[in-house]
């Protein structure tokens, strides 16, 4: 019998994206329209249209309002639009690379990886804004190999759960030491802890600094979609079809650490966005990461911006943590997809 080939996409990829697109949009809406100032959905859609190019609307606004909105609202849409997006294609990227429905950069020691090499950028090295993401790479990218050597010291008797629990204990102890550095900047620690917990209010400078990184990343792991299936079905079958496992796997790693870094520099510690969203692109148009990443990408983005919705209205005029509403959704999840998980394991 011949080996079983990769998972082919779904015939019905366009409507999804084009699904997926459509939420998008009605998020950002939402987001701009969320808030203290009232301002009707009509004019907020006429404004959102004026700013398209080749586009000249008249929205009824008066200047200060569009100056809220262009200021203030459509940064933080855009900036929580990117974050998302990110953390959610880089878990599926994650996910794919090592065959394990439970990988995320947050339970992978990703985030918290980059959270700690960003917070030494930020506290001890005071070196600009530019430093700050190239620092959290690095430690992006040495914490998901941390928790990968830890999980394979395992070996495969722990089952699918082993390399997350690995994650966890690297994500702890990252944070330790996180938290013993913080101490050198008391006078910070409430600007601290938003970072820690989650915040998309960077403005435009955060906008225009995770722009090229997100553009990189999000393209090179979108290139991989193909590669990722092919790996789905083993090394040696893939290696037999011609793809290069290692090299392919490092391009992943190396293009989701990227993401997950850029994501941690402009916006701080949001769990689960990577694990609850490619789930969700996985039950709804099939395994193939053709699908899955493009999927996440665009699903990543609406769910984040909807999440900072519910952060600024739930208990307004104060503002949640967006990191507590992500936590909220992706904890009972989390744990719906290790029993489910567990049933499948043999």
């Amino acid at each position: 019998m011949a080996p079983p080939g990769p998972p082919a996409p779904s015939r019905a990829r366009p409507l999804w994206l084009a699904g997926a697109l459509a939420l998008l949009a009605v998020s950002m809406i939402a987001g701009l329209l969320g808030g203290a100032a009232d301002i009707s959905p009509g004019q907020v859609v006429l404004q959102a249209l004026d700013w398209l190019p080749l586009v000249d609307l008249h929205s009824g606004l008066a200047p200060v309002e569009q100056g809220l909105l262009y200021e203030i609202r459509l940064p933080r849409v855009l900036l929580a639009a990117v974050v998302g997006g990110l953390l959610a294609v880089a878990g599926a990227g994650y996910q794919g690379v090592f065959r394990n429905p439970l990988a995320d950069p947050y339970l992978l020691g990703a985030a918290a990886g980059a959270g700690l090499t960003a917070t030494v950028v930020i506290v001890l090295v005071p070196a600009g804004v530019v430093a700050v993401p190239v620092a959290a790479f690095a430690g992006a990218f040495g914490g998901v190999l941390l928790a990968y050597a830890l999980g394979n010291t395992a070996g495969r008797s722990g089952g699918t759960a082993t390399l997350v629990l690995a994650g966890v204990a690297v994500t702890s102890f990252l944070t330790a030491i996180q938290s013993f550095i913080q101490q050198f900047k008391v006078e910070e620690l409430q600007r601290i802890y938003s970072w820690i917990m989650g915040d998309v209010s960077g403005g435009w400078e955060q906008v225009r600094l995770v722009l090229p990184y997100a553009a990189v990343s999000s393209v090179l792991l979108l290139l991989h979609g193909r590669m990722l299936d092919v790996l789905s079905v083993g090394d040696e079958e893939a290696t037999s079809l011609g793809v290069r496992a290692g090299r392919v796997r490092l391009a992943v790693l190396l293009a989701a650490s990227l993401a997950t870094a850029a994501a941690v520099a402009v916006s701080g510690l949001i769990g689960f966005v990577g694990i609850v969203i490619p789930h969700v692109a996985r039950r709804l148009a099939g395994g193939s990461y053709r699908i899955v990443l493009p999927l996440s990408l665009l699903g990543g983005a609406a769910f984040l911006v909807l999440a900072d919705v519910v952060a600024r209205t739930v208990i307004a005029p104060a503002e949640l943590p967006i990191g507590v509403v992500t936590m909220f959704v992706g904890a009972p999840f989390f744990v719906g997809v290790l029993r489910m998980t567990r049933r499948s394991a043999p």
